[in-house]
This record gives structure tokens, sequence and C-alpha cells, in this order.
């Protein structure tokens, strides 16, 4: 259960899988090496600290960095094919796959401190306190980020509505 919450977060604010499972790695080689002095009563926010640090290290030592994907052209080619549900008719699929599609674009252009916070307190459905604790901010600030993350994502769909 840790392990998923972990990898969401590192995909979230890496914004590429493959990074996101080094990330990962590197972070619960770091969580295990620490984890005998480890004292505190929810290893769940410290496991996800330990992720969101080693997260933005990489992202700072990559910073400047673009890479470009030149190897597969097709989805069953790169390996990002999705599956169907057998239960949904193909019309269902659709809708539910452009309604995701739609989330991710809206999230990914949230700046990565709001970013972040979205991610852990509405998919990994953690406490501000929790969150607070990851990020190593007030709960205000938190709460901040959170209203204004909000507030930016609403605009954002709303205005992705009107256009289309």
């Amino acid at each position: 259960m840790h392990l998923d919450a972990a990898h969401n977060l590192a995909r979230w604010l890496l914004r590429d899988p493959a990074d996101a499972e080094d990330v990962l790695q590197e972070a619960l080689l770091r969580a295990f090496s620490y984890f005998p002095s480890f004292r505190g009563t929810n290893a769940r926010a410290w496991l996800l600290q330990i992720v969101r640090n080693t997260a933005y290290a990489a992202l700072k030592k990559r910073r400047g960095i673009h890479m470009v994907n030149l190897g597969a052209d097709t989805e069953a080619e790169s390996g990002n094919m999705e599956l169907a549900d057998p239960g949904d008719d193909p019309e269902v699929q659709l809708i539910r796959s452009e309604a995701q599609r739609e989330i991710d674009t809206l999230l990914q252009q949230l700046p990565l401190d709001l970013r972040e916070c979205v991610i852990l307190r509405e998919l990994e459905e953690l406490s501000y306190k929790e969150i607070a604790e990851i990020i190593g901010a007030p709960i205000g600030t938190v709460m901040s980020r959170l209203w204004r993350a909000r507030r930016l994502l609403s605009k954002a769909a709303s205005a992705g509505a009107y256009a289309s």
C-alpha cells in the first residue's frame, strides 16, 4: 500500500514513469538503510517524504536537460498500451480514458508545489498534517496551496469545457 503511494507521488512529481521508478528504487534503498533509526509513528508519511526529497534531488540534477524519446512510434511499441476493461463497452471506455487524460493534463499544468499537495491530498488521501510533515511546511501553507491548486484546476477545466 505504501509502495503504490510512493510510486504515484514519484510519477506525478517527475512526469516520467521510468524516472519515477528510478527515484522510487533509490528512495526505498534510503528508507531501508535508515529504517532502524525511524522513531516516528507514521511510516507512510516518512516514506513519502523520502520519495519527495529524492524526486526533488533528481529534478535538480536534470534541470536543463530535456530528453526526447526517439524509440517507439506507437503506444504498442512503447509499452504504454492500455487494456480495455472487459465490462465496459467501447463508448464508455473512450469517455473514461478521455476524462482521465483531461485530468492528467490539468494536473501536469499545475506548478510542482501545488501539484504535489493535490496528489498527496486527493489521490493519496493524506491529512493536512501528514502533507505538512512530508513537504516540511506549516498546515496553513498546505491549505493555501490546495486552495490555489483547486482554483487553478477549476478555471482550467472551465476554460477547456468552453473551448471544446
